[in-house]
């Protein structure tokens, strides 16, 4: 081996080997992830190019318009201060394109103004953060925490998220609730409507550990949250209080079908409340109630037998195995058959209505879809939530998860029902003409 002459040897410290063991980690807040940079990059700009178009798109509507010398009157007029949007991916830094009405100064109220709709002037989060927010909170993630919470997932830039910041935002909430629960329902009218009791993990103030919902089918076939409050077990005197508060606020009109569980404190509530409604039973809650007192050994076959019901093609088919399920099981498990026996009229009352209805009520999932992520987005926390606070976040939840709902399959079914036509096994019937026309009193 030949030996390296000291004149012409590279600097010792190229050679050095560090004694250093400690390995500094990524910090809380500091992204050290090629991924998360071009994704931040990519959606900075895509968001440059759709504020962009939308600029673009908002000249061509004026582009008609000159000045009293001939010149464009509406334009471009540079950028606002660049800004930055927390969004899932962290901040995204965007500038905002100012538009200028050369013809009208900036007080004059007819001045042509740009709102746009994509980036808000006064937008400093996306969507997905103020849904991130309540979920947080009702995690029992105090409002001083939030900060840490946050800069862990999205950057230390969401430091900005203080606790009071949190803390004004929660107080809109708590404001944007209360206005919704006195808003004036006079011009509302809901042909279907789903009741259910949702228990939450999240701990109340006091013995109220339900929140009573109720979701409403416009005549539009939209899905809308019409009552949302608290209650004790589902009592038939919170029910009633939230029933008698819609008819106050101006829900005059009767729904044509309740969907609800088994809950005797609701039917209860309805029957004084809407007393010509008709009542329709979940048919997921009836299923449950029967195999829960069967012996696993049974609930293969029971609930083949229990399906062969509700999914009949008409009326008389499903009485028909109503009969046999009643038949085949009251000898040995006579509680089962009990148990269905006696909510016959109700589980069957849907085919009175259009076939194409069915599937959505024979269900209260329209809330149990709903409710289910905000049950499993929620914990015991270490301290009770007020009822108060509770009902704001959970409110918060529900009113992002609306935005999704879908529309009622055959919703043109709807106006039928609501002028009173009648349907017989999900059909439509068609008065038939008489033969012979009265004779009117002037012949």
């Amino acid at each position: 081996m030949g030996v390296l002459d000291a004149s012409t040897s590279p600097p010792k410290e190229r050679y050095a080997v560090s004694n250093d063991n400690v390995i500094q980690l990524i910090q809380p807040g500091i992204f050290d992830d090629q991924l998360t940079e071009v994704l931040r990059n990519g959606a900075r700009a895509l968001l440059a190019k759709a504020v962009e178009a939308e600029v673009a798109d908002f000249l061509g509507q004026h582009a008609d318009l000159k000045t009293a010398d001939g010149h464009q009157r509406v334009v471009r007029h540079g950028h606002l201060p660049e800004r930055e949007v927390m969004t899932g991916i962290g901040p995204v830094a965007v500038r905002q394109p100012r538009v200028r009405d050369r013809e009208a100064a900036a007080a004059d109220p007819g001045r042509i103004r740009f709102s746009p709709s994509i980036l808000p002037p006064y937008m400093r989060r996306s969507k997905s953060i103020e849904t991130l927010l309540p979920v947080l909170y009702l995690k029992g993630i105090s409002t001083g925490d939030f900060s840490e919470a946050l800069a862990a997932q999205l950057g230390k830039h969401a430091a900005g998220l203080s606790a009071s910041a949190i803390g004004r935002l929660k107080d809109g909430w708590l404001d944007e609730h209360a206005a919704w629960q006195k808003r004036d329902l006079s011009a509302k009218r809901y042909v279907y409507i789903w009741a259910d009791g949702i228990h939450l993990e999240a701990r109340l103030e006091d013995e109220k550990q339900c929140i009573l919902v109720l979701i409403g089918a416009t005549p539009e076939g939209r899905k809308e949250l019409v009552g949302f409050t608290d209650g004790a077990r589902e009592s038939a005197h919170d029910w009633r209080d939230l029933l008698l508060d819609l008819k106050r606020r101006g829900l005059d009109v009767a729904p044509q079908l309740v969907i609800a569980d088994g809950a005797l404190g609701f039917w209860k509530a309805a029957g004084e409340v809407w007393p010509k409604t008709r009542e329709q039973r979940c048919w997921v809650h009836k299923t449950a109630n029967v195999l829960a007192k069967l012996p696993k050994s049974q609930h293969p076959k029971a609930k083949r037998a229990l399906q062969e019901i509700w999914m009949a093609e008409t009326k008389a088919t499903a009485e028909l195995a109503f009969d046999a399920f009643i038949e085949s099981y009251t000898l040995k498990y006579e509680k089962a058959a009990d148990c269905l026996r006696k909510d016959r009229d109700t589980l069957l009352a849907f085919y009175d209505f259009p076939a194409e209805h069915w599937k959505h009520l024979r269900t209260t999932n329209p809330i149990e879809s709903t409710f289910a992520t905000v049950r499993h987005r929620t914990i015991r926390s270490k301290g009770c939530l007020s009822n108060k606070t509770a009902l704001a976040m959970v409110f918060k939840l529900v009113e992002g998860a609306q935005k999704h709902w879908r529309r009622l399959d055959g919703h043109n079914q709807l106006p039928k029902l609501i002028l009173g036509v009648t349907f017989n096994n999900g059909i439509e019937v068609i008065a038939k003409p008489t033969d012979r026309q009265p004779t009117s009193a002037a012949a």
